[in-house]
């Protein structure tokens, strides 16, 4: 399954499921990124980490391991 890290720049993605345990999962589920939420990805960093995407109206930077426990 797809990742969140593996989409490309310019593109809108819907989550599907969120991978991960307790607390991780929680803190990803409180920035916005929960099941069927639109993501459109915005900006990656030169060394790919932090990635930056736009959800629910705001932007939103990740780190690369929090973006592979999104699928899409």
């Amino acid at each position: 399954m797809a990742t969140l890290k593996d989409a490309k720049i310019g593109s809108t993605v819907t989550v599907k499921r969120l991978v991960g345990e307790g607390a991780v999962k929680r803190r990803i589920m409180d920035m916005g990124l929960t099941k069927g939420t639109e993501v459109t990805i915005r900006k990656v960093a030169p060394l790919g980490d932090p990635i930056e995407v736009t959800v629910r109206g705001y932007e939103l930077s990740l780190r690369k391991a929090d973006a592979e426990m999104v699928e899409i």
